[in-house]
């Protein structure tokens, strides 16, 4: 560069001076034109060698990318051309490809992995926000079936009698079997009150049951607690959404204010939500270093999550899950029972111990995959095995009894199943309905006439409409005030004997 510059000085000295200075015979003559074309050629020569050195050289500094044929796609490619040319009628591109990729991802058969094609990820992407409407459950694909997680607090699926491990058959009449919980998921949900029949099965029982819900809006509230006198804080935690942290702390400043002396913390049918809501939570619990949850990825040592400083509750405190307690609820559940010490009342909890991810695509789909699995602080994996209680008590079993139609009627003479659960409801309510079996006879008219008296209903002796319903509101809210779990919990709050 400095030879070139001082050549260009050398060409702007004044005219006369140039006239008098002879060019020696040593050296060669060339013409204007030949000059410029091997200053070009020098040019571009030199940036090829500098080019090539610093991308192959040993110290190179630029990383230059060049497309390598993906061998592992050839007979994708092959496959599709096949289909793109000869195919009876002509193919939809996005569609196929579309189809593809959920190949890809049943190909793993991870029931938490899956690819959402923009609408599937617009609904997903709803239940993060605050409300959507549906009939309020979590769903998963296990095994080819679609079954449930969970039903949300106060839901339509919750007042209708939806309950954890129920396998939903059909939607509305069509088989939902074999398909994603995403493609489930929006034959289900719906615009608010519009009505959606499920053919569920329960159990190990191959009698099935339709069951008509209203969809309603879905409130993402997290969080629920009441104390009586007794300052025994009971706190449900229904999902770990980005705001149940601040929730849970709002309620927890207010009962210490209160006089708060031990906490039932609440998870289940809590069917999980974001990893690191569940270890904001548990840090509220944990003195400063203990281990939270070890999180294992596919290449090096489980990463451990310590709790750190900060506000801590050091009040007694009991958890309770149940088999709808699933993911973060297990983490929390996991963490505060091994780091902390607390006890653990209920059922065994649903068992998913891995972690998922969310990606989003240019065109608005979702690849949702596993990426890790989750340890609890000792290092225990329970996928699949669900958190064994410390102090297991069951359910009574009314809290399971088969959902009635209350477009069907039952009255006297009628024999079934429906009837069968409808004296067991009542009997659970204390009313005497004689033997309890399938025959809806004089004694079962004598108690439904009664509990509609009790209701101010119209007194007719038959179960429909609205006696149905406030049949199952009665009770659910039996259920909740004489909850087992809690009262195991309070007892051992407050040091009785079992």
């Amino acid at each position: 560069m400095d030879d070139q510059n001082q050549q260009s000085n050398e060409q702007t000295e004044p005219k006369e001076q140039e006239e008098q200075i002879k060019p020696a015979k040593k050296y060669l003559r060339i013409s204007p034109f030949a000059f410029i074309m091997l200053m070009v050629l020098t040019i571009l020569l030199t940036s090829g060698i500098t080019i090539f050195a610093l991308t192959f050289g040993d110290q190179k500094v630029v990383e230059v990318n060049v497309p390598v044929e993906r061998k592992e796609f050839t007979k994708f490619y092959d496959a599709f051309d096949e289909l793109k040319e000869r195919y009876y009628v002509e193919i939809d591109d996005e569609k196929v490809i579309s189809g593809a990729i959920n190949g890809m991802f049943d190909a793993l058969e991870d029931p938490y992995s899956d690819f959402m094609d923009e609408v599937e990820a617009e609904q997903f992407n709803s239940d993060l926000s605050s409300s959507f409407q549906g009939i309020g459950a979590e769903i998963q694909e296990r095994n080819g079936n679609i079954v449930v997680v969970s039903p949300i607090k106060n839901s339509p699926a919750e007042k209708a009698g939806i309950l954890p491990e129920d396998v939903i058959l059909t939607v509305d009449g069509e088989s939902i079997q074999g398909m994603s919980a995403s493609e489930a998921v929006l034959l289900i949900r719906g615009e608010k009150g519009t009505p959606v029949t499920l053919t569920i099965q329960r159990g190990s029982t191959e009698e099935l049951h339709e069951i008509t819900i209203i969809r309603d809006d879905i409130p993402i509230e997290t969080v629920y607690g009441d104390m009586g006198d007794d300052k025994i804080a009971h706190i449900q935690i229904t999902s770990f959404s980005e705001k149940t942290y601040d929730e849970l702390v709002a309620i927890l400043e207010q009962y210490e204010k209160d006089g708060m002396k031990s906490i039932i913390l609440d998870v289940r049918q809590n069917p999980g939500g974001y990893l690191t809501s569940a270890i904001d939570i548990a840090n509220l619990f944990l003195d400063e270093g203990k281990p939270i949850v070890q999180v294992q990825e596919r290449e090096g040592e489980p990463q451990i999550m310590y709790a750190e400083g900060g506000k801590k509750y050091k009040q007694p405190i009991i958890v309770l899950i149940d088999n709808g307690s699933a993911s973060a609820s297990e983490i929390l559940a996991g963490a505060l029972g091994e780091s902390a010490g607390a006890k653990i009342v209920g059922l065994k909890s649903f068992g998913k111990g891995t972690v998922q991810t969310v990606t989003s695509l240019q065109d608005g789909s979702n690849l949702k995959y596993t990426t890790g699995k989750w340890l609890t602080p000792n290092g225990n994996w329970i996928n699949e095995k669900g958190i064994k209680p410390d102090v297991e008590v069951k359910y009574p079993d009314y809290a399971t009894l088969t959902y009635i139609d209350p477009e069907t009627e039952l009255k006297e003479g009628n024999v079934s199943a429906a009837v069968n659960s409808a004296e067991r409801m009542l009997e659970a309510l204390g009313y005497d309905v004689g033997k309890v079996d399938d025959e809806f006879d004089n004694d079962t008219k004598n108690a439904v006439v009664k509990f509609q008296a009790d209701k101010e209903l119209k007194q007719t002796g038959s179960i429909a409409g609205e006696t149905t319903y406030a049949l199952m509101d009665a009770l659910r809210e039996k259920i909740d005030q004489d909850d087992p779990h809690v009262e195991k919990a309070k007892q051992l709050l407050s040091g009785e004997k079992e």
